[in-house]
């Protein structure tokens, strides 16, 4: 392997434990829920779900499991939510509706 190649492994290894410096301004995921799978989208800084709750509540398990997992990567706007408020304000011990 040629000295610049590792250099830029080594390189993308460090950026890949730098969660920050990405920012997703969209995808969609396939989210495998207890009881089925759902689609979970994001789009001009908001999350949404195809499920039950979202549609009832503008906020789901889904959307939040999403946001704590790609926290440091979404927009201040993608952050929130209107079911749960930051998703980092919910206790990790706190039952969450379902």
């Amino acid at each position: 392997m040629h000295s610049s190649m590792s250099g830029k492994i080594e390189k993308a290894m460090r950026y890949a434990h730098e969660p920050d410096r990405v920012t997703f301004e969209s995808f969609q995921a396939t989210f495998a829920g207890d009881n089925g799978s759902h689609r979970v989208t994001l789009s001009d800084d908001a999350l949404r779900c195809d499920c039950h709750l979202f549609d009832a509540a503008g906020g789901c398990t889904h959307t939040l499991a999403m946001q704590k997992m790609l926290d440091p990567m979404l927009t201040a706007a993608a952050r929130e939510t209107t079911l749960y408020g930051r998703a980092d304000a919910v206790d990790s011990n706190e039952a969450v509706p379902v």
